[in-house]
């Protein structure tokens, strides 16, 4: 019998993925790299009624979510996130320029509640980089500077912008087990019993 979660004290972020597409076709998980942070800040559309040139109500629907991430990023995530390339250089070389283009992908991270000893999957199904590639190098400093990542999580073709579930909280043993490598609307979706 799952668990109902009731309280939640995110305190860690971890395991995170990416799932890119190439071709129109979705790749099995790979790992983004070390967390820092993450912060998310929805952008919404505003709906604003109007009476006698008054307003009288208003409603907020959601559009997208800003994501800024701190991490130590992998280097093949980095070159398919901004699209940095070896295409036509000899082996060995990578290129970034104007003719650039990172790829879309899926993003999943575990979200620990180390007070409760519980974990939240959350997942953005459809990211892409918000601002061009950026890189921080410091001389003689104390720690390895995090690289930031600024993305933009769009809607899927179900119209959500992210998901999240509680492990303990799960009945499907395998929704956990392909979070991080094959999420997508399936995975998480009610099918109806024959």
């Amino acid at each position: 019998m799952p668990t109902v979660v009731e309280q939640f004290a995110p305190v860690r972020i971890t395991n995170a993925s990416v799932q890119f597409y190439e071709g129109g076709e979705q790749m099995t998980g790979e790992k983004f790299g070390s967390l820092g942070s993450m912060e998310g800040e929805t952008t919404l559309k505003e709906l604003i009624k109007k009476e006698e040139g008054q307003e009288v109500a208003k409603r907020t629907k959601p559009e997208k979510m800003d994501l800024t991430i701190s991490s130590h990023i992998r280097t093949s995530v980095i070159r398919k996130v901004f699209g940095i390339s070896s295409a036509g250089m000899k082996p060995g070389i990578y290129k970034y320029g104007q003719d650039s283009k990172g790829v879309e992908f899926v993003f999943t991270a575990d979200v620990i509640d180390e007070f409760e000893d519980v974990t939240k999957l959350i997942a953005f199904p459809k990211c892409v980089s918000a601002t061009g590639f950026t890189f921080t190098v410091e001389n003689g400093g104390d720690e390895v500077a995090l690289m930031e990542v600024q993305l933009t999580a769009y809607p899927d073709l179900m119209r959500e912008i992210y998901y999240e579930a509680y492990v303990g909280e799960l009945e499907d043993p395998t929704v956990a087990d392909k979070w991080h490598t094959k999420f997508d609307r399936s995975l998480v979706e009610l099918t109806p019993e024959v």
